[in-house]
């Protein structure tokens, strides 16, 4: 998914959560946290949380020079909410672990998201935080080499990492398509690197892999704002023609393997000229955009509560914030009708909303509303794997690989194989709910029954 945040798309929920659910008392948050930024930006927060009294906090980022930048400090339920105004406006928003000792969320700032853990940090001043035993650490016995390629139609430059068997070849090949909001090339999420842990594990089986930088990311150029899953298609083209063109390459068994919005760019590739030879949906939307994000409202809103009429002001608040964004195309007058439609429930609710209102009619957001990957789907007729966690709450599995079969039939499309795989969560770890605030804590970067999935599909779809 690439709007929002990879996290949420029905961000709202997070805030009627807050409204419908009574505040409990929880030990204090008075001390210093400490996370890293893209991987590369280290952040300190020092933030006071007494039992009476205002909450302070103040920001510290080294790199930049920056030091007591002046936050806003509130914590609604089990979230956390740091917002800075000056010298510009940008905010954390996260939640306790189950431990106390992370805060899991995202800072935001402008359109852009990115993940974010803030680890409390002990006497010694190390900053604590889990292994990540799976993410590949060199020598590797196979040939990675740093490559760009170009969308030329856009008249970008991408970036990414290029590995190749050591075998000889010719090899089959396929291309890493990210999920939400920027993305480097390994989906690097809360320490976290997927796309790592799976280009290793595909080309150690015999399998070239194409990862790359999402636009503006990292190496890459150009910028993701006003982009939609269109022009990740467009990428995902080039991309392909980039890995066909390259020698030892079996030109007619390449690949795309999209991971949640990213599987639904391989799919509008799927149908275009030159387009994969084969596809790999990993937690892909089957279902409408519209109806995806009621339900994954309803999923999130599930971990909390079993309560009936809860769950149905979900629903409703849910599906009247996406009719009022598809019915006004117009961005003012759809952020007036939201404001005025939470004012009326909830003036403070409508005030934590403002800062989403930009990103709730932008054009990747419209565009996820609008996609109905059932027609898309009902034109692709190279074989298919698509797969899903039983414990996704945002793209919950049942649903959309159901829709996803039944579009594919309704191609003709023979050669389809989908699987619901029991105790995964949306990034395939294995997980105990499936709450989003567990991915940070959780080892596994990505379960290895997912992984020979995969690997196995694969391989059998690429024999000589």
């Amino acid at each position: 998914m690439r709007t929002l945040t990879r996290f949420l798309f029905g961000t709202c929920f997070a805030l009627i959560a807050a409204r419908t659910h009574a505040q409990t008392a929880r030990p204090s948050l008075t001390g210093n946290w400490a996370g890293t930024l893209m991987g590369t930006l280290d952040f300190t927060a020092h933030l006071t949380d007494p039992a009476s009294g205002p909450r302070t906090a103040t920001l510290d980022i080294p790199a930049q020079k920056a030091q007591g930048l002046v936050m806003q400090f509130t914590t609604p339920a089990d979230s956390v909410y740091l917002r800075m105004r000056q010298p510009v406006a940008a905010q954390f928003a996260g939640r306790r672990s189950v431990d106390g000792q992370q805060l899991v969320g995202e800072w935001q700032q402008g359109l852009r998201s990115f993940p974010l853990t803030l680890s409390r940090q002990g006497s010694t001043g190390k900053v604590s935080g889990p292994n990540r035993p799976q993410t590949p650490q060199p020598p590797f016995p196979y040939q990675s080499a740093d490559i760009t390629f170009k969308n030329e139609k856009a008249g970008v430059t991408l970036a990414g990492t290029y590995t190749v068997p050591a075998d000889m070849g010719p090899f089959p090949a396929v291309v890493l398509l990210t999920g939400s909001g920027p993305e480097d090339r390994n989906e690097t999420i809360l320490g976290h690197q997927p796309f790592a842990v799976l280009a290793d594990y595909l080309t150690r089986r015999g399998i070239a892999v194409l990862r790359f930088d999402d636009r503006g990311v990292g190496q890459s150029g150009g910028t993701l704002a006003g982009t939609t899953s269109a022009d990740y298609t467009a990428d995902a083209q080039a991309a392909l023609a980039w890995l066909r063109a390259q020698p030892g390459i079996r030109k007619n068994q390449v690949g795309l393997v999209g991971h949640s919005q990213g599987g639904t760019a391989a799919m509008g590739a799927a149908i275009l000229p030159a387009g994969p030879d084969f596809l790999v949906l990993l937690a892909t939307p089957g279902i409408p955009g519209d109806e995806l994000i009621v339900q994954q409202s309803l999923a999130i809103a599930r971990l909390q509560t079993t309560d009936a009429a809860q769950l149905a002001t979900t629903e409703k608040m849910q599906r009247a914030m996406t009719q009022i964004v598809q019915k006004n195309p117009d961005n003012a007058r759809a952020k007036a009708q939201l404001r005025a439609y939470y004012t009326a429930i909830d003036p403070q609710l409508a005030a934590r909303l403002e800062p989403q209102l930009a990103m709730l009619t932008s054009p990747d957001y419209r565009s996820i509303l609008a996609d109905r990957p059932a027609q898309t789907l009902a034109k692709v007729h190279c074989p298919v794997l698509a797969i899903g966690g039983s414990k996704d709450v945002q793209v919950p599995a049942t649903a959309s690989l159901a829709a996803t079969a039944a579009a594919l039939k309704t191609a003709g499309n023979r050669d389809v194989t989908v699987k619901e795989l029991p105790g995964l969560n949306h990034l395939f770890q294995t997980a105990d709910t499936g709450s989003t605030a567990e991915y940070g804590t959780v080892e596994e970067t990505f379960a290895p029954a997912a992984l020979q999935v995969v690997g196995d599909w694969i391989t059998q779809h690429t024999r000589k």
